[in-house]
């Protein structure tokens, strides 16, 4: 399968391949304030959304990841950014993040369910891992919407150097 032609639909969001004609619209809403339960640290410039996006294009060319775009799906505004890491596990990986003005919209508990249904349909998989820093409520109730189970609790220090205490739910595949 090319994860490069591969597009989503939902009822109001359209989840497309990730490219550098976003680059933009990824820089200037991938903040502190976004990234302040995440792992990854915001871009000081527009050259490091670019090598990710190249990054995670050569990923998804390769079926090792699944990054996209999340737009919405009547206006084409972008939202934010979800992904699948371990494509090519049994253990894929969800993220998902949502610019600082759309939030409060559930467009993150969307993107999540699209990209699960979409693995449920293409990937042969024991769980999908969902780790979220414990205090990012939001960001727990989309795991516990898929009906995600707590399995592991860590530390982990961020990119930014602030520790967090990650809680990591497992989302089982859809039951017949």
């Amino acid at each position: 399968m090319d994860l490069l032609k591969v597009v989503i639909t939902t009822v109001r969001l359209k989840l497309v391949p990730t490219a550098e004609k976003y680059s933009h619209d990824i820089f200037k809403e991938f903040t502190a304030e976004i990234t302040k339960y995440m792992f990854p640290k915001p871009a000081a410039r527009i050259k490091e959304t670019l090598a990710f996006i190249k990054t995670s294009r050569k990923k998804m060319a390769s079926g090792e990841e699944f990054q996209v775009v999340v737009l919405n799906k009547d206006t084409g505004e972008f939202l934010g950014h979800a992904g699948i890491r371990g494509v090519n596990t049994s253990t894929p990986e969800l993220g998902v993040w949502i610019k600082k003005s759309a939030h409060g919209n559930k467009y993150g508990k969307e993107a999540i369910g699209g990209l699960k249904k979409w693995i449920d349909k293409n990937i042969n998989y024991t769980h999908i891992k969902y780790p979220v820093e414990r205090h990012n409520v939001a960001s727990r109730k989309i795991a516990e919407a898929l009906g995600g189970v707590v399995k592991a609790q860590y530390p982990k220090t961020n990119a930014s150097g602030r520790l967090l205490d990650e809680v990591e739910y497992h989302i089982f595949p859809k039951q017949p």
